[in-house]
């Protein structure tokens, strides 16, 4: 019962922020104009490219869901830290309650953004893809998540992620120098759903998605003990 109450109330802080509204906005409107933009694509991949600009919404969340316990109250110019952690005196039980709010409105958001895009530009995607598209936006939430956790600071990991993933792909040119570079969650993480990137090496679906999934657990791993460590 404690940890239901501690991941409703969670999900109550999300839905008070108006950052994470904003998020889903963007989440939801990023891939569908874009789609709409290139409707005339006949790529395979059509919808689904779109989607992976789309993550930017979700990794707003998932900074905003670990930073927002660090801003400073007006009122009292104390931070919502001390507050959830009175609440909610177990460090690990906040952070699964925190972890289980982010998965699950990162996969409503997923679902319903993926549906109207390629809705829009007409794709009959398989079930398997756009699974693969959902898991790799959760994964991309969580993965945001887990760098604010670790830094305690929203700036950095969301200027990194979402510089490279709507202005310069970063990952994608490392790619084209070395092929360690393809096992960069983000490169490894797209091949769940996109299957025409020009990649050294070509992951399978399933073996990306672990390979995304082992980075997004290990900065999990590394921001609970870091969070543990240190003082509220």
């Amino acid at each position: 019962m404690r940890a239901l109450s501690a991941y409703r109330g969670e999900l109550s802080k999300l839905a008070s922020l108006p950052s994470v509204w904003a998020a889903c906005l963007v989440g939801v409107v990023v891939p569908a104009g874009v789609a709409i933009i290139n409707a005339r694509s006949t790529s395979v991949d059509a919808g689904f490219q779109e989607l992976a600009f789309g993550v930017v919404g979700v990794i707003v969340l998932g900074v905003v869901a670990a930073s927002s316990e660090y801003f400073v109250d007006g009122e009292d110019n104390g931070r919502q830290i001390t507050t959830s952690l009175t609440v909610v005196p177990s460090r690990t039980r906040f952070l699964l309650a925190k972890i289980a709010a982010v998965t699950t409105v990162a996969t409503a958001l997923a679902v319903v953004a993926a549906v109207i895009t390629l809705l829009l530009i007409g794709q009959a995607a398989g079930l398997s893809r756009m699974f693969g598209a959902v898991v790799y936006w959760v994964l991309t939430a969580l993965l945001a998540f887990g760098m604010t956790l670790l830094t305690r600071n929203g700036i950095i990991p969301l200027a990194l992620l979402i510089l490279n993933t709507s202005v310069v792909t970063v990952t994608f040119l490392l790619a084209k120098i070395t092929t360690l570079a393809v096992y960069f969650p983000d490169m490894a993480g797209i091949r769940m759903f996109i299957t025409e990137v020009d990649l050294p090496v070509r992951l399978s679906p399933v073996a990306g998605g672990a390979v995304m999934a082992a980075w997004v657990v290990a900065l999990l791993v590394a921001g609970f003990a870091t969070f543990r460590r240190r003082d509220a």
